[in-house]
């Protein structure tokens, strides 16, 4: 290791993604068990949980603010109050049913499809309950949507009658000191009559302005109300059963596939731990060759035991092999596992017990080999202390 913080030439990266490739090709039976056990769950899910029946109608929504350059807003909004317990309540009260304007409200949403234009979705305990619930919802919404058109153009025209009519009294005291004043020769006064004429003149053409807006706030509500009703008769959401189970089964098995390939990606970089590794290489001087679980315990998994005595088995003939053809004496070194390691030792004595006298000298701490059972054919095992 550098201390300049730059890393070495020939240093190795974190991981190697070709290695990575490689691990989860060799789990591909992990994933793709996990991909066809999402495909099966999602088309049993399909089956033993079918969708409820459903009901679906449209409503054509005329706004007295309409816009060509509208982004939806007024839909929207419409989409807003169709979820309000208001429009739930007097659905429910059309229906004679008893339920909760706010368990209702569960069972349906409005989309807006165009800007004048809203879906309802119903669903229900059958089809024929389904169809009269939306159709019950979309009657409440077109009428509460037209009592709000006709209260609002009501409040217009009341309001412009109003300032009309204020307008109006003014004007008759105009006229009134029009008419109380006689011609004058003052240019003074000339101006003021003027004045007077300019003011009801104004006045009245405010006033007939307000007399005109207020007939179209009255005349432009008959086509509001008009141009809001249900476009598509309320009807039932028929399902197929093969499309849903299709459907579900690729969903599951996309999901189970990623599912699989995250777990067998992480778990090879997890259980391969490159950097502890490539640390252990680097202190000891010696090349990492293999990495081992503990030994299986009284309860464990019976894949996980094959796999850890499949494990040692392989680390013991490489280790057989290396000591075979080295002359010194050979070392395990324990770094907080002395029973792992002790149970390696054991191993490797055994396999070279068949070709030659073999000692074993027990420098683990506590009781792990000099004190250990031995079975017929097992090699001497010697203590530190001795």
């Amino acid at each position: 290791m550098t201390t300049d913080g730059t890393s070495e030439p020939g240093s190795s990266p974190l991981f190697d993604l070709h290695a990575l490739v490689v691990a989860v090709r060799r789990r591909r039976r992990f994933w793709c068990a996990l991909a066809l056990l999402g495909l099966l769950a999602g088309a049993v899910l399909a089956v033993l949980r079918p969708p409820p029946p459903a009901a679906v109608t449209k409503v054509l929504v005329t706004h007295q603010d309409d816009q060509p350059n509208d982004t939806g807003t007024l839909i929207r909004t419409d989409v807003e109050l169709l979820g309000t317990t208001r429009i739930a309540g007097q659905a429910l009260k059309a229906l004679n049913s008893t339920e909760k304007p706010e368990d209702f409200m569960a069972d349906y949403r409005g989309t807006g499809v165009t800007n004048n234009l809203l879906q309802i979705d119903v669903t229900g305990a059958s089809d024929a309950d389904a169809v009269a619930r939306v159709k019950a919802l979309a009657d409440a919404f077109v009428a509460d949507h037209v009592r709000r058109m006709r209260e609002s153009a009501k409040a217009e025209a009341k309001a412009l009658i109003a300032q009309r009519d204020r307008m109006r009294k003014e004007l008759g005291q105009i006229n009134d000191s029009i008419g109380t004043r006689s011609p004058e020769s003052d240019p003074q006064g000339s101006a003021s009559i003027e004045s007077l004429y300019a003011r009801r003149a104004e006045l009245n053409s405010r006033i007939a302005d307000f007399d005109q807006r207020a007939e179209e706030a009255r005349i432009g509500t008959p086509k509001l109300v008009a141009g809001t009703q249900i476009v598509d008769a309320p009807r039932a959401v028929h399902h197929s059963l093969a499309k849903s189970a299709v459907t579900n089964a690729g969903i599951g098995f996309f999901l189970g596939l990623f599912l699989g390939l995250a777990v067998a990606a992480v778990g090879s970089v997890v259980a391969d731990r490159p950097v502890l590794r490539r640390e252990i290489a680097a202190n000891l001087g010696a090349s990492v060759i293999a990495e081992l679980g503990g030994q299986p315990r009284r309860f464990s998994w019976p894949w996980r035991s094959r796999r850890t005595r499949a494990a040692h088995e392989r680390v013991t003939t490489t280790l057989a092999r290396t000591v075979r053809g080295a002359s010194e004496p050979v070392s395990l070194l324990e770094l907080g596992c002395a029973r792992s390691t002790s149970v390696l030792a054991r191993n490797v004595a055994a396999a070279l017990a068949a070709e030659g006298p073999v000692a074993l000298v027990d420098g683990l701490p506590g009781p792990h080999l000099a004190e250990a059972r031995r079975g017929p054919g097992d090699p001497d095992v010697v203590s530190g202390e001795q």
